[in-house]
């Protein structure tokens, strides 16, 4: 499992978003509250941002959050309108590299970031995936965990019919996975994805109680800001759940928006 955390609204520095907040993921990285699947996100950490060339832009770390010697610095010069950071709690199988760390991107657009599991996904799920991906974006692959996997699909729905949109494609790879799922195997769903310009946050689960997700846009902390994350990044009574099996999209010009799955 993960803690995930995403941002969009007035251009912020990863210091501001990452490092400062008194539960944000450096410390949820070692003292999660609510991280219910794992103890501790000592499996390395991504970030995620939309570079000058409006190209998502990565940067990844099999080590703990609080292990880089680099985070300091870069999180003060680094500024951007939309973040997307995860840190890690491997699941057992999957090895802690740089292949297997998230934010995954396509390059093109998008950026995924994903905070649970599949049990056992390469006996109950990872053969029907294989069956319905176009080769082409399953060779684009890096790693082999069922986050990346989930991410495949999303991107193989939207790459076959230009109209759908982005939710549309949620609801659609939720039937899918609903559809595959032996029952009674439990799947954590929770996940966050960006096309650059919104933020399009899941909390879903099938089989299983779903992982918590929270989302604010009046925190004081974050002025004008927008944000989503496994945990409540401050103390504050701005905070609330995103209610179960719902896509909640994040746009800073609009006001937060629900969607029933």
């Amino acid at each position: 499992m993960c803690r995930l955390a995403a941002y969009v609204g007035p251009s912020i520095t990863l210091e501001q978003f990452l490092l400062n907040p008194p539960h944000g993921l450096l410390v949820q990285a070692w003292r999660p509250r609510e991280m219910h699947h794992a103890a501790l996100g000592v499996d390395g950490f991504g970030l995620g941002w939309y570079g000058p060339d409006e190209l998502p832009a990565t940067y990844v770390n099999p080590m703990p959050i609080w292990s880089d010697v680099n985070l300091s610095s870069l999180s003060r010069s680094l500024s951007c309108d939309l973040w997307l950071t995860a840190v890690r709690s491997a699941t057992p199988g999957y090895v802690s590299s740089h292949a297997n760390l998230q934010p995954f991107s396509d390059e093109a657009d998008l950026l995924f970031i994903h905070d649970g599991y599949i049990t056992d996904f390469r006996r109950n799920l990872r053969p029907a995936l294989r069956q319905f991906l176009d080769p082409a974006i399953e060779a684009d692959m890096e790693g082999n965990t069922d986050s990346e996997y989930l991410f495949a699909l999303l991107r193989h729905l939207l790459a076959g019919d230009d109209d759908l949109s982005i939710e549309e494609a949620i609801a659609e790879m939720m039937r899918l996975l609903d559809d595959w799922l032996e029952e009674e195997i439990p799947a954590l769903l929770n996940f966050v994805i960006s096309d650059g310009e919104r933020l399009y946050a899941v909390r879903h689960a099938v089989n299983a109680d779903c992982p918590s997700l929270y989302y604010t846009t009046d925190d004081e902390t974050f002025p004008g800001g927008q944000l989503v994350a496994s945990e409540r990044l401050t103390e504050t009574e701005y905070w609330q759940p995103v209610p179960e099996h719902h896509i909640l999209i994040l746009d800073a010009e609009e006001p937060p928006e629900l969607l029933a799955l």
